[in-house]
């Protein structure tokens, strides 16, 4: 890397192709805990539009908001040697990303995503495609960001923790992905212990704990005693809620909506990494989880996780433009 570095993510890169449709249902549960997506079943289905947005995923969209909030950005990531790949390196380089360890491998494919968005929310296809995954060697940053990474890289999160164990000055923010909450907490110890930071929503809360409580504070409560210092859990649009270093437990409710909202793609990395940026900035933890909703609300005005980020400029006006009502509330002393 050529400077130093405010911001590094870690994580999978991907494409992803939003297919808005037209002709769907959604069946929920009784508590509308568990909603299915159905649509007629061997027919043909129109859609109305496709939209392809390159080098998007946890980590890279977390890149790409600290970049426009005026920190120094990298990535560590993996992708394919094909039209793919390329077009996600220059997507990336145009928003400033330090790109001295995207890696791309040849004879591999670049990870595709679809995306069926139907009113204004989503469901994902997924795959992680398998690269020889390989920690380089860089300068030290001042955070590390670990999210999303597929399966089969078992080696590749060993080779993190140990530089994360042997370089305890920097920050650590810990958003887990599908995978490394499948991989179960005992595995992933090391980097709960570690975090400066752990993020998650509500729902995946209850999927690390094994657990089908929806009390919040028994979620925090539960989840900093795996060992992070600071636990944030989004939910959705009822807001957010933090536990501190020192056990107070912080509510913030989102940014009012200047509009109906578009759809929420990345509207949860968006809140993550714009919290965490704060943090380099300098802000405490009741300041920073203010900053977080501002850039969840304008993400979700946009197609994709990243075209609607905010500059640190409109980020801070529209803070001050804030309603009396969008203010931190201690929930616990």
């Amino acid at each position: 890397m050529n400077k130093k570095i405010d911001f590094l993510s870690i994580g999978d890169i991907t494409i992803d192709a939003f297919i808005r449709l037209k002709e769907a249902e959604v069946h929920c549960d009784l508590n509308h805990d568990t909603c299915m997506l159905s649509m007629r079943f061997a027919d043909k289905i129109p859609y109305e539009n496709v939209y392809v947005v390159n080098a998007v995923g946890n980590s890279p969209n977390a890149s790409v908001s600290a970049s426009r909030l005026g920190l120094s950005a990298g990535l560590i990531t993996n992708l394919g040697n094909d039209r793919n790949g390329d077009d996600c390196v220059q997507s990336l380089k145009k928003d400033g990303i330090d790109i001295s360890h995207v890696t791309q491998h040849k004879d591999s494919p670049t990870n595709y995503h679809y995306v069926l968005w139907y009113q204004s929310e989503r469901t994902i296809l997924v795959k992680h495609n398998q690269y020889q995954y390989k920690l380089p060697n860089f300068e030290e940053p001042r955070l590390i960001y670990l999210s999303s990474l597929g399966e089969h890289t078992e080696e590749y999160h060993n080779d993190i923790a140990k530089y994360l164990k042997s370089h305890r000055e920097v920050m650590f923010v810990f958003q887990p992905g599908t995978y490394q909450m499948k991989a179960g907490t005992d595995r992933m110890i090391p980097f709960y212990k570690r975090a400066d930071i752990l993020f998650c929503n509500k729902e995946e809360a209850g999927r690390i704990l094994k657990t089908e409580s929806k009390d919040i504070t028994d979620l925090l409560d539960r989840l900093h005693a795996l060992g992070p210092k600071r636990v944030i859990i989004t939910d959705g649009p009822r807001g957010a809620y933090g536990r501190d270093i020192n056990s107070a437990i912080y509510f913030v409710p989102i940014y009012p909506d200047p509009k109906p909202v578009l759809e929420r793609t990345g509207a949860g990395d968006a809140f993550s990494s714009t919290v965490s940026s704060a943090f380099l900035h300098g802000m405490n933890m009741q300041e920073a989880m203010l900053w977080g909703p501002v850039n969840s609300m304008s993400v979700v005005q946009d197609i994709g996780a990243q075209k609607g980020l905010l500059t640190l400029k409109k980020l801070q006006e529209l803070l001050s433009q804030a309603p009396i009502s969008y203010r931190i509330k201690k929930v616990r002393e």
